[in-house]
């Protein structure tokens, strides 16, 4: 499975990885290449944030955009 996910304000590319010690998403940025790679844990987690703190994390001030930030 691999495929693109885009809109007027990101774009990723979203791939499985089996090159871990188990399958794991992998994904890459396409503005910068910066890539994530996400475990079954991890996704599960995502899954059961309450929306309060999933809103925390989609709030690009926070982490993204800042000049301090590689």
């Amino acid at each position: 499975m691999n495929g693109v996910i885009s809109s007027e304000f990101a774009g990723v590319r979203v791939d499985i990885d089996h090159e871990g010690n188990g399958p794991r998403l992998r994904l890459t940025d396409l503005k910068s290449g910066r890539v994530r790679y996400l475990d079954a844990l991890e996704l599960e987690t995502i899954v059961w944030l309450p929306d309060g703190r999933l809103e925390q994390l989609l709030d690009p001030s926070a982490d993204r955009w800042r000049e301090d930030q590689r």
